[in-house]
């Protein structure tokens, strides 16, 4: 799954990229600096001294200190909100379904787990949860005066955190601890929500951007659980939102040609080798053209080496040799004249690595 965050721009100021952070440091998805816009103050008065506005204090640990507490309604296995509750007979301790599934004994105290049964109630309230942070960010996002207007009712600050970016961070926490089910469901209802933005903002670039990403991330997912078919529609619907954009943004022509590599992959282990050149042959020349916009950016050259050798690969196995061999000394000719600086050690592990794949396959010519 990409590290890439699509939201990340979207996160208010000084707030933590969800994808980026680590399982002990995050954004609250629902409280920010603790102020109201002048509109807010001029219908309600201060947020200090109203007591009718209440602070957007989350009751369930997503506090606004950038530190991610687990709650009752999270898996203490992957660290996310819970998916499929399950609770353990006979210690009642509850856990996503997929998490608990992996364990004989309670992961909490240690009790041997005679059966698994679904607590419909627990997962009601999380669904409930996610709901009010969706409830909370589109009323600000509809610039809905009637709620700050109405002093029966609670007045919540800013979010510090998109809807989509909370779903993909919950959706992160999931996939890195194995629990794909939960990260599909996660992802699935932020494209979801992403789609129906797109009604009425259907050239929107930003939200094209982002349903792009989350669409590769829920490739990723079905690859993992290996639903290929699925995956490849993930990764081609990806690539078609990606490819209408402008390729001046890396990270977006990164993503875009990660996507197109992935169906290549999956047709090439299929056999469908035509297919698979196809996509390598779509993903080389995305990056071809990154690299003449960034030509200093050295992970692009060496992203352009990696496509130059994957079509090299096929063209091999199509018994197009002399097009196999002019790609391999391409790729390496770019890695060779690729200059690092002495800090970008990771860069040159990482191009040294490729260029001796390259060598050893025009060895075996």
């Amino acid at each position: 799954m990409s590290s890439l965050c699509p939201f990340a721009k979207l996160a208010s100021a000084g707030a933590t990229c969800p994808v980026k952070s680590d399982n002990k440091t995050t954004s609250c998805p629902v409280t920010a600096n603790n102020h109201t816009n002048d509109d807010d103050n001029e219908k309600t008065g201060n947020a200090n001294t109203d007591p009718r506005v209440v602070p957007a204090k989350c009751p369930f640990g997503y506090d606004s200190n950038n530190t991610f507490k687990l709650g009752p309604l999270s898996c203490v296995v992957c660290h996310a909100l819970l998916h499929q509750s399950s609770k353990c007979t006979p210690c009642s301790h509850k856990f996503c379904k997929a998490c608990i599934l992996r364990f004989k004994d309670c992961p909490l105290c240690g009790a041997d787990i005679q059966g698994i049964e679904p607590d419909d109630e627990l997962q009601g309230l999380v669904d409930r949860f996610i709901d009010g942070h969706a409830r909370i960010k589109r009323s600000h996002a509809a610039g809905d005066g009637e709620a700050a207007s109405d002093k029966t009712k609670v007045i919540y600050e800013d979010v510090s955190m998109e809807r989509g970016a909370f779903l993909v961070q919950q959706a992160m926490r999931a996939f890195r601890a194995q629990n794909i089910e939960s990260a599909k469901s996660r992802l699935s209802m932020c494209a979801e929500d992403i789609r129906e933005e797109l009604k009425s903002k259907e050239d929107n670039q930003e939200l094209c951007s982002q349903l792009g990403a989350v669409l590769g991330m829920l490739g990723d997912c079905c690859r993992t659980l290996g639903d290929a078919p699925s995956a490849i529609t993930y990764y081609e619907e990806s690539a078609e939102f990606l490819s209408k954009l402008p390729k001046k943004d890396l990270e977006l022509v990164h993503t875009l040609s990660v996507s197109l590599n992935k169906i290549g992959d999956l047709r090439y282990y299929d056999g469908d080798l035509h297919s698979a050149r196809s996509y390598y042959a779509r993903s080389l020349d995305v990056r071809r053209s990154a690299v003449k916009e960034h030509s200093a950016v050295a992970s692009q050259v060496i992203d352009v080496a990696t496509s130059l050798a994957k079509v090299a690969d096929v063209d091999r196995n199509l018994g197009n040799e002399s097009m196999a061999v002019e790609g391999f000394e391409e790729a390496i000719k770019c890695l060779e004249n690729l200059k690092l600086e002495s800090g970008e050690a990771s860069l040159e592990q990482r191009r040294l690595s490729v260029l001796d794949f390259l060598r050893k396959q025009l060895d075996d010519k």
